[in-house]
């Protein structure tokens, strides 16, 4: 490790399974990053689905990772372990993590991390890996989305929707993308989606029939959507589950999956091994950073706050009134 890094650095800590009152500020020891790794001094850190799962202790951190929060940092190389190639003290980068990232410092695998995209500061660049990855790995490695096609988006103002309607454009298919109430439809519009419906104003499956079916579907809702989405379904239609706001238990009739042929999924990234993960990397560097370099897609980020602040996140982010991206700003 460098010799001019501090011995501690702030953090922000799950006290205890719970509300986001048990988020706490904490003082912990700069980690020094292994063979393969870099130390990256966090700018800022997004805030995820998955950080609030883990806060109510749903979501463990996985074995070896960091116990603290965090998927996704923005910030500078501070120092370099062995056997990285790329990277050098003082490059600015974006990286997923396997969890740490609500901390001054963090160490990630050198090859989940990419570079800034021309023109993002870096702030907002704390806020891009989670969903991009997440989109990247199961819409259009998964589901194998191609131009043309008829992507439906559940929850499309949020993080993971706002990122899915942008990338089904970039990349040439129809999105179509539920949400409520009208502001958050309205940024859905602003984004791209060709068409967005009013969930609670407007059956979305009769919405999406008119439109011809969806041939790929991403949801975040479960609940009564899972059924739903077999009736919106095209034949052939791929279904990703990649959460369950409404739920995750219930009666469902699973003739239409056989019927229409249907595909239906889910996963979750964390998990995923090392290598998949740099491939991912490698394809967002090569297919999606030109995309927002070139303006055509931007980021997202709509409230940040301090990291001492950050119950204050998990709070707005648990009311789903929040738009696009949370991130917190941890170091200048």
């Amino acid at each position: 490790m460098s010799s001019n890094l501090p011995a501690q650095m702030k953090a922000v800590e799950i006290s205890q399974p719970g509300g986001p009152e048990v988020l706490k500020p904490a003082s912990r020891p700069v980690p020094s990053p292994g063979p393969g790794e870099v130390l990256i001094k966090v700018v800022a850190a997004g805030v995820n689905g998955p950080d609030l799962m883990q806060r109510k202790g749903l979501y463990p951190a996985p074995p070896g990772a960091s116990d603290l929060p965090g998927l996704e940092v923005s910030g500078v190389v501070a120092s370099v372990g062995g056997k990285v190639g790329r990277w050098s003290v003082g490059d600015e980068v974006t990286a997923l993590t396997n969890g740490g990232g609500y901390a001054e410092y963090c160490t990630v695998d050198a090859t989940h991390c990419l570079p800034v995209p021309k023109g993002i500061a870096l702030l907002d660049a704390g806020g891009l890996p989670e969903t991009f990855f997440t989109v990247w790995s199961n819409v259009f490695i998964g589901a194998g989305l191609s131009a043309g096609e008829t992507f439906l988006v559940h929850g499309g103002a949020g993080g993971i929707g706002a990122t899915a309607i942008q990338l089904g454009k970039a990349f040439g298919a129809k999105v179509i993308a539920t949400d409520s109430p009208a502001e958050r439809c309205a940024f859905c519009r602003d984004l791209g989606a060709n068409r967005v419906i009013d969930y609670k104003q407007e059956d979305f499956v009769e919405a999406v029939r008119q439109e011809g079916g969806a041939n790929v579907i991403l949801d975040i809702v479960g609940g009564p959507n899972i059924e739903k989405n077999f009736k919106a379904a095209s034949h052939d239609c791929r279904i990703i589950q990649l959460a369950f706001a409404a739920g995750s238990k219930i009666e469902v009739n699973l003739m239409p999956v056989m019927l229409k042929r249907l595909t239906y999924t889910g996963s979750t990234l964390r998990t995923r091994p090392p290598a998949y993960k740099a491939r991912v990397a490698q394809e967002l560097e090569a297919r999606v950073w030109p995309q927002i370099e070139g303006g055509r897609i931007r980021v997202m980020t709509r409230q940040t706050f301090p990291l001492e602040q950050a119950a204050k996140a998990h709070a707005l982010m648990e009311s789903a009134q929040h738009i696009g991206k949370i991130v917190l700003k941890v170091t200048d």
